[in-house]
């Protein structure tokens, strides 16, 4: 006798198998990432094909076969419309997916994620301020989440030298995780020049602070700043983790 499992989860990811079948990538409050098979799902009778949509909070039940886990029943809790509405949102909620996706490898709980990813979808749901871009959004999960998986920046001293930093010539090493001095630069020869104002920007999202976030008016140039640093944290982070 099967025995029937039910969380909370988002919808991260949907895979078309067979002709009628779907797996699903969902993270779940109870038990971390999980592929879930979804039989029969894409036919027009199917009673769970219209509640499986991305990004809208899920409660699910399935069963753990011989094999694999099967959907057998979703209710949805929350629809997040606003999010699975604005084309600028719903890009943001698929960038974190995927994120999320990559850098989680196996099944393991870990509440802090799923609090971090509710958050964040909560936050972009909500999110109705025209002067701060919607991407800042998704740096507040990803240097979280990065922080989550033992992966915080050092953005208070230098990451080699342990010096107090000074807002001068400073440089952001993916491969020495965080921010580096000039003289460390200099013998070091790896990272790329960030502005302080952009460091600034790094610890309020680290800390949270999305009080004083949400009304801060980044400049273009900070923007083009977090998002290379964001990517090279990341392609980093990646390639570590598969070589390990």
């Amino acid at each position: 006798m099967f025995v029937h499992y039910r969380t909370l989860g988002f919808v991260l990811k949907k895979d078309d198998q067979g002709e009628a079948d779907q797996i699903f990538t969902i993270y779940t409050k109870d038990f971390g990432k999980l592929k879930i098979l979804g039989k029969a799902i894409r036919k027009i009778k199917s009673k769970l094909r219209a509640e499986t949509q991305p990004f809208c909070l899920l409660e699910i039940e399935f069963i753990q076969g011989k094999g694999y886990k099967t959907l057998t029943d979703v209710i949805q809790i929350g629809k997040f419309q606003n999010l699975r509405k604005n084309l600028d949102k719903l890009t943001i909620a698929y960038e974190i997916a995927e994120v999320l996706d990559n850098l989680i490898r196996g099944e393991e709980l870990d509440k802090e994620i799923w609090e971090l990813l509710l958050e964040t979808f909560k936050k972009l749901d909500n999110c109705s301020i025209s002067h701060i871009p919607y991407s800042l959004i998704y740096y507040y999960f990803l240097w979280n989440f990065f922080s989550i998986l033992g992966y915080e920046s050092e953005l208070e001293c230098c990451a080699i030298c342990q010096k107090k930093l000074t807002p001068a010539n400073l440089y952001f090493s993916p491969e020495r995780g965080g921010v580096i001095c000039n003289d460390c630069f200099k013998k070091a020869k790896t990272g790329k020049k960030i502005n302080p104002g952009t460091i600034k920007i790094l610890r309020l999202l680290i800390k949270k602070n999305w009080e004083i976030l949400s009304r801060l008016k980044i400049e273009p140039r900070q923007e083009k700043e977090l998002e290379i640093v964001s990517k090279n944290y990341l392609s980093h982070l990646s390639s570590a983790l598969d070589i390990s």
